[in-house]
């Protein structure tokens, strides 16, 4: 799939759109989920590779991507990506990285200004990246009609009362004053914590351990159903072998309860399983399997 092609389909009432700004390799497989080891990807190649592991270089294959949802006449973002020219000297993949999610969502027929709701799943570099642009020389709103939803747990941790993190690095104290103050003293956040109900089909879940207000956003309409979980799942070998969180997780323990909570839901109930950062179609369809979990490509 090229980088700016742009896939739609329906879940009930809501039409869902994938606008991807990156897909490609992106992280070894022993670092990306540590404790999984060679031998589970060489077991489930047939299923892994090509679309989620180049088992040449052993490198997980990743996609930087931004979900809008067309819900009750109102056009929701779910996380924003990388956005341009951040200074996140922790992290070479994102340093000065020059993308453009604007002009790939206004060719897909979304403008800036009809956005209505942004959705920031968790306040990691690369889902708030776009909440904000550079204009002259001060970072403000990109989407400025838009409410942006704001896990209020994350907003804590990484916002300046908590030292930006706690200081352990220095792209968080970055990431928040060019990403998520500026929206902050536009007026145009929501802080919310336990659950948020958006409208009749999209509802915020908490689903901590990868920060502590790590999200999950459900989506119910006539009968279909479909949970965006953010970073809860970086690879489908966290399907596999849910108990594994990957490397960027602050609470490995929390955040593999979270996992296993919200697979057992989406096995049950039937719901497409949408995660940041999965390559290919982007969403997988989750079954029971002895006492785990597998996992198909979602149908076309």
């Amino acid at each position: 799939m090229a980088d700016d092609a742009v896939q739609s389909f329906l879940i009930g009432d809501v039409e869902v759109l994938r606008i991807v700004e990156y897909q490609g390799p992106f992280a070894p497989t022993r670092d990306l989920v540590p404790g999984v080891g060679p031998h589970l990807w060489a077991e489930h190649e047939e299923r892994l590779a090509p679309d989620h592991w180049d088992r040449v270089s052993d490198l997980t294959v990743s996609a930087l991507q931004t979900w809008v949802l067309r819900s009750g006449g109102r056009t929701v973002l779910v996380d924003t990506g990388v956005g341009r020219g951040r200074e996140r000297p922790g992290n070479p993949l994102f340093h000065r990285r020059e993308g453009n999610l604007p002009g790939r969502l206004e060719r897909a027929g979304v403008r800036p200004d009809d956005v209505d709701v942004v959705v920031n799943t968790h306040l990691h570099a690369d889902h708030v990246g776009w909440n904000t642009h550079d204009q002259d020389g001060e970072w403000v709103p990109t989407f400025r009609n838009a409410r942006y939803l704001l896990p209020a747990a994350d907003d804590a941790h990484f916002g300046p009362e908590n030292g930006y993190g706690g200081g352990r690095e220095v792209d968080d104290r970055l990431v928040y004053e060019d990403s998520v103050a500026p929206v902050h003293r536009a007026g145009l956040t929501v802080r919310w914590e336990g659950e948020h109900r958006i409208d009749e089909h999209l509802t915020l879940e908490p689903a901590p351990g990868h920060t502590p207000g790590s999200s999950v956003l459900r989506l119910n309409s006539r009968g279909e159903q479909a949970v965006f979980v953010g970073d809860l799942l970086h690879s489908p070998v966290q399907v596999l072998r849910p108990e594994r969180s990957s490397c960027f997780c602050l609470d490995p323990d929390q955040a593999a309860r979270s996992r296993r909570r919200v697979l057992e839901r989406a096995a049950e109930e039937n719901e497409l399983v949408v995660p940041a950062h999965f390559a290919d179609v982007g969403a997988v369809e989750v079954r029971r399997q002895g006492g785990g979990f597998t996992f198909h490509r979602r149908a076309a």
